[in-house]
């Protein structure tokens, strides 16, 4: 098990060095020590620790942007958010969202009409893997460029887009990330941009499906995808609940989603884990996509809606096996230290309790001192698509940037 990740041997807790030791800690000596322990990163002032994560933000944006897009010949190969250019547009946005470069933004726009076109005959319509976030993307950059027209065309081929009858109920590639594009949609272009009804529709379709496989479940809740019954953020439960926690339920479906996440909570393992399928019985994976991490935010989520106390424990309980467990070998937002961060930070914004903060700094820092060294030295995994927004760098990039205002940083495409 413990080969998935590094131990952590960071401080519970590091308070900040006075101002009048900034000039001497300022540098990365910590490198130089042979140790992981980002000591001297941790004792840096709020202010000037995000200045450090804010520069190496935009250097790796500007690497990401080379790799992806500048050395493809600014021609897609693949067109997602997850591994593909529209990660990097997604990454290009968030840049010109920080830093107000408009450079950053007509970047964006010019890889997501890039993406659009290759994306056209596409059957997947989801948000992060399908044409779906293609169109979303495309419309909020285009309004934030106050270009009606273009917000219009994309709106256009957005509602243009056909939900095939065998299309799974998960958020990376069914239901759940095609409501969650809908839901993106209204929160940056406008309410009912994209109508209540229609993602009352699919919602319909996405609980009958869910209450079918639960008759034969001690969940009320159940799905399948590709034969398995995913729990995680990605396939599963987790993300499922997750999106339909931001619709309007009826009241027995709201009782159906909280009974679901406490049949979750429940048959967790010893460890505080949680399995990544119905029946696993391996207590290895502590991703967002499967296992603690991606539950955690989904429980954030329910304490926020519900205001029970029972999903604010059991969100902390994931949290204490993302920090012992979290520092994985690998750089990503899906299955990687990028990700992971997230869960403090949205424990952070849910309590207010400034040790989230110094646990989401602690992962920040240990990625800004060791990830490059410890990829080169092959002790890290980079991700198949080592510049990808969800699997590389781009995530590590994505994530300094939200370092930057912590209290507002969001999951990119799971949390609103």
């Amino acid at each position: 098990m413990a080969d998935r990740f590094f131990p952590n041997q960071m401080p519970r807790f590091l308070a900040e060095a006075p101002a009048d030791k900034l000039a001497a800690s300022d540098s990365d000596s910590d490198s130089a020590n042979h140790t992981l322990i980002p000591t001297e990163l941790l004792s840096l002032p709020d202010a000037a620790l995000f200045n450090r994560l804010r520069q190496t933000a935009l250097d790796l944006k500007e690497t990401v942007l080379r790799e992806t897009w500048t050395l493809s010949g600014r021609h897609p190969q693949d067109y997602t958010l997850y591994t593909g250019e529209l990660g990097t547009a997604f990454l290009a946005l968030k840049s010109f969202l920080v830093s107000k470069n408009v450079n950053d933004l007509k970047l964006c726009s010019e890889i997501v009409t890039a993406c659009e076109s290759v994306s056209r005959d596409s059957r997947r319509v989801s948000f992060i893997c399908g044409r779906a976030g293609v169109c979303a993307l495309g419309a909020v950059a285009a309004k934030l460029a106050n270009d009606g027209r273009l917000v219009h065309h994309y709106l256009e081929k957005f509602k243009d887009i056909k939900l095939p009858s065998d299309l799974p109920n998960e958020l990376l590639y069914g239901r759940a990330g095609f409501l969650w594009a809908c839901l993106f949609l209204n929160k940056h272009i406008g309410r009912n941009t994209i109508s209540n009804a229609i993602m009352r529709s699919v919602v319909d379709e996405v609980i009958e499906a869910g209450r079918g496989l639960g008759k034969k479940s001690k969940s009320p809740l159940m799905y399948e995808w590709h034969g398995k019954k995913y729990w995680g953020a990605a396939h599963g439960l987790a993300g499922i609940m997750h999106v339909l926690m931001n619709m309007e339920l009826k009241p027995d479906e709201v009782e159906d989603v909280k009974n679901t996440l406490r049949y979750m909570i429940k048959n967790r393992f010893p460890s505080g884990n949680y399995p990544s399928s119905e029946g696993k019985e391996s207590d290895r994976l502590v991703h967002w996509c499967h296992g603690a991490p991606g539950v955690a935010l989904t429980l954030i989520k329910a304490a926020e809606v519900f205001g029970d106390e029972e999903f604010l424990q059991a969100a902390v309980d994931a949290g204490e096996v993302v920090w012992n467990r979290g520092l994985l070998k690998r750089v990503g937002i899906c299955h990687g230290i990028s990700g992971n961060t997230y869960v403090f930070l949205s424990l952070y914004r849910l309590t207010g309790d400034l040790i989230y903060l110094y646990r989401a700094k602690a992962f920040a820092c240990f990625l800004h001192q060791n990830a490059q060294k410890l990829i080169s030295e092959g002790k890290m995994h980079s991700g198949d698509c080592p510049y990808s927004l969800f699997e590389g760098i781009g995530g590590m990039a994505y994530l300094f940037f939200d370092m930057i205002e912590p209290y507002a940083a969001k999951f990119p495409s799971y949390e609103l």
